[in-house]
């Protein structure tokens, strides 16, 4: 071999990347389309399958324990053993003064279970004045869940203006005068709980027909 050819052997040899070795495209025709895939991964690159923490599922919702106790007792409340019972009530209001009277708590109603963690318990009272104090309440077992407190007052006098607007609505349909079970009944509803309560109470708040 000439010098010169030898000079221009060593020269191309030496034009080569270090990295020719480590790294090289493969043309693989699939279906007519060209694929370009690298044999070798770049160390930065993202693992494929890898977890992303945007992805991952929120924290489990921490328990009360207090509330815990409560549904295992269900449909029994604390208070059941006070019902027919004349003292100091307080009932709680969201968003509003908070009922204190001296009455007695009539019957109170609450689901057989709550499966889900969420319950509504409903309760009557009657004051020593002969008014009546309809609450509801929603529970719920998870500690950062607020529970949840609505009660309103039927007074029968003809002073309370609560009292004169539920008379002008039943009034526009039946002619009989609004008492305290129809003012339960436009605050409870009928729905499965609410059946319940009534059946505690009396038969009156059944539909009797001929």
């Amino acid at each position: 071999m000439s010098s010169e050819n030898h000079q221009e052997s060593r020269e191309t040899a030496s034009s080569r990347s270090p990295s020719d070795g480590a790294m090289h495209e493969t043309t693989v025709l699939v279906r007519g389309e060209t694929l370009h895939s690298e044999q070798s991964q770049q160390p930065n690159s993202p693992v494929q399958g890898s977890a992303n923490p945007s992805n991952e599922k929120s924290a489990p919702k921490q328990i009360s324990e207090v509330k815990v106790k409560m549904q295992t007792r269900l449909p029994a409340l604390e208070d059941d053993a006070a019902i027919g019972v004349q003292k100091e009530q307080i009932v709680v209001r969201d968003g509003k003064a908070d009922l204190a009277f001296l009455g007695t708590l009539l019957a109170s109603a609450a689901p057989s279970s709550a499966p889900q963690g969420h319950w509504q318990e409903y309760r009557i009272y009657e004051t020593s004045a002969g008014k009546h104090v309809f609450s509801k309440v929603g529970r719920s077992v998870f500690a950062e869940d607020q529970d949840t407190h609505e009660a309103e007052v039927f007074d029968p006098s003809p002073s309370s203006a609560p009292s004169h607007l539920l008379r002008s609505a039943r009034d526009l349909v039946r002619s009989r005068p609004l008492n305290w079970m129809d003012a339960a009944v436009a605050f409870f509803g009928y729905d499965p709980l609410a059946k319940e309560l009534y059946r505690k109470l009396s038969g009156k708040f059944e539909e009797h027909i001929s």
